[in-house]
C-alpha cells in the first residue's frame, strides 16, 4: 500500500505553510516544504555567482546540487541539511526572495525538485506545501487542496512576517503587495509546472478563515474521503 501524501497548493501569504504545519501535528505526518529547496537552490547559485538571470546558466548549474542536500526526518518535518546543518533563516532574506522566482522557472531546477520531492516517498507518511505539488508532483493523490487569498489579505500577512524578521518596515504594505502579486504572475506564466489549481483539488478561500477554521475544513474533507 502506497503511502499517504496530502499536497496543498497556493500562491505565496495564502497560508500554506501555516496550515500544512498544522494539519501534519493533527495527523502525526511529515511535514514537506518544497519552496525551502528552491530557496537552497538559489543559495548554492548565488554562492557559485552563477547568474540567475542566466536560464542557460542555471541549466548547466542545477544537476550540480544534485548530492547537495541531504533528507532527514526532524522534529515531525523533513528537514534540509547543507553541508551538514540546516541554513534557517540564510534561505529567508530579500536577496534570495528577489532571486528565486527566476531560478524556480527553470525547467532543470523543476526536475531536480520534484525528482528531490518524489524521493521523500520513502520517508513516510507526507503533508506537502508548494504550487506544483498537486497538480505536476503528486497529481495521484487524493487529498489534495489549494489554498487561496486576496492579494491585500496576503500582502498584510507577508509584511507582518516580514517586520517580524526584521525585514520590512510597517509602511512597506504596497511595495510587498506589489512583490507578490509579481511573484504571482511570474508562476501562473511559466511554462514548466505553472502555478495552477490542481484538477480536482479541493479549494479553500482563507481570506476570511481564521488558521483553525481552514485546518478544520480540510481535515474534515480530508476525514470524509
Amino acid at each position: 500500500m502506497q503511502n499517504i501524501i496530502i499536497t496543498l497548493d497556493g500562491p505565496a501569504a495564502s497560508g500554506k505553510s501555516t496550515v500544512s504545519k498544522a494539519i501534519s501535528a493533527r495527523l502525526g505526518l511529515i511535514h514537506v516544504d518544497s519552496g525551502a529547496l528552491y530557496r537552497i537552490v538559489t543559495y548554492l547559485a548565488l554562492q557559485e555567482n552563477v547568474d540567475t538571470s542566466s536560464p542557460e546558466a542555471l541549466a548547466a548549474f542545477a544537476p550540480k546540487c544534485a548530492g547537495a542536500v541531504e533528507f532527514v526526518v526532524r522534529n515531525g518535518r523533513v528537514a534540509y541539511d547543507v553541508g551538514g546543518a540546516e541554513l534557517g533563516d540564510k534561505i529567508r532574506t530579500p536577496e534570495i526572495n528577489k532571486h528565486v522566482s527566476p531560478v524556480s522557472v527553470s525547467p532543470e531546477v523543476r526536475a531536480l525538485v520534484t525528482g528531490w520531492l518524489r524521493s521523500m516517498r520513502t520517508l513516510g507518511n507526507l503533508v506537502v506545501e508548494g504550487r506544483d505539488i498537486g497538480s505536476v508532483v503528486f497529481p495521484d493523490s487524493p487529498f489534495r487542496f489549494y489554498l487561496d487569498a486576496d492579494a491585500d489579505e496576503r500582502a498584510r500577512r507577508r509584511l507582518k512576517e516580514d517586520i517580524a524578521k526584521g525585514f520590512a518596515k510597517a509602511d512597506a504594505q504596497d511595495a510587498v503587495k506589489a512583490s507578490l502579486l509579481n511573484r504571482d504572475k511570474i508562476d501562473s506564466s511559466r511554462k514548466t509546472a505553472p502555478l495552477t489549481i490542481p484538477e480536482g483539488a479541493f479549494v479553500v478561500d482563507t481570506t476570511p478563515l481564521t488558521i483553525e477554521e481552514v485546518v478544520a475544513t480540510i481535515l474534515e474533507k480530508i476525514n470524509n474521503r
